[in-house]
């Protein structure tokens, strides 16, 4: 099940709701076996820019507008659709674990319409990332994915990440496949610098290393943080080897789900120095700028691919 921290801590903005369309429960043809399907109908919810948004580094494209996502034990598959998504998995999954995971009772229309009509390109970068939604992600995930990240790129990261699954992660099997799982903080302690090394890390595995010791030992409780104040959390999450502000930020975003955290990498600083001449006013977006950040985010990278 969803950690009752993840699925119940974080600021849900200006207006927590349920989707406005109905989820539409699609059973099985009479006499055929096979699970049932979860259909979302909702213009906030767009797997492809969720993908593509930089926050999620196992949920990937397999087919034609079809996604897996390895997350919380599990394996998701899923079907893009205009408006919404299916989500292959049993209603009692949907409810107990990817309803909180893909933030279904956050209304992100009511972040967008914070945006004064004055700022353009914040207003073109929201309509451009329409869709994207905070994941309510595993917090001992983000702390080693974020450390990876550090001057990777997302399909680096990504395969980093893919290597530590296969080294050391449990083993699910799935639709005749075999996944495997985000590795313990005991597992991954457990590996070598140079098996480390070998997944692609470079300078990055003493850091992964430290914060798996860090883990395992109880000396760093991710999950007591769950109820830590952000000043507490952001300190506590500083002290952890190869943390700075912008991986704690991601953590504290993703990780957490404290929608007010900021996150500013390479991409954030060149949109804010060429948009906003160096300052971006973050008051009128006070408890979601997280949110703002990744529409930011999504936009600046979609415009310097010229899509």
């Amino acid at each position: 099940k969803m950690p009752r921290c993840l699925a119940r801590r974080g600021q849900p903005g200006p207006a927590a709701f349920r989707t406005g369309r109905p989820v539409q429960i699609l059973a099985p043809a009479h006499g055929q076996k096979g699970p049932l399907m979860v259909t979302l109908h909702s213009p906030d919810l767009d797997i492809k820019k969720i993908a593509e948004s930089g926050q999620c580094f196992r949920m990937d494209e397999t087919g034609a507008g079809h996604y897996t996502l390895v997350a919380m034990g599990h394996v998701l598959e899923m079907d893009a659709l205009p408006g919404g998504c299916v989500l292959h998995c049993t209603v009692k999954q949907y409810e107990e674990i990817w309803k909180a995971y893909f933030d279904m009772e956050t209304d992100y229309a009511a972040f967008r319409a914070a945006i004064p009509a004055s700022d353009g390109f914040l207003t073109k970068a929201a309509e451009a990332g329409r869709g994207i939604r905070i994941l309510r992600q595993q917090p001992w995930e983000m702390l080693i994915t974020f450390i990876i990240s550090q001057r990777k790129s997302i399909p680096a990261i990504k395969r980093c990440v893919q290597q530590l699954c296969l080294r050391a992660g449990k083993p699910i099997r799935h639709a005749g496949h075999v996944f495997f799982a985000f590795p313990t903080p005991r597992k991954l302690a457990g590996l070598s610098m140079d098996e480390l090394a070998a997944c692609g890390l470079g300078y990055r595995a003493g850091y992964v290393h430290a914060a798996a010791r860090l883990a395992a030992s109880g000396i760093l409780d991710l999950a007591a943080l769950c109820q830590a104040e952000n000043a507490a959390l952001q300190q506590a999450l500083l002290a952890v080897p190869g943390v700075g502000a912008k991986v704690a930020n991601c953590v504290m975003l993703f990780g957490y789900h404290r929608l007010d955290g900021f996150a500013r990498d390479v991409w954030i600083n060149r949109v804010i120095e060429e948009e906003y001449g160096g300052h971006f006013n973050l008051a009128p977006y006070a408890g979601f700028e997280g949110v703002m950040q990744q529409y930011m985010f999504y936009y600046g990278r979609l415009c310097a691919k010229g899509r």
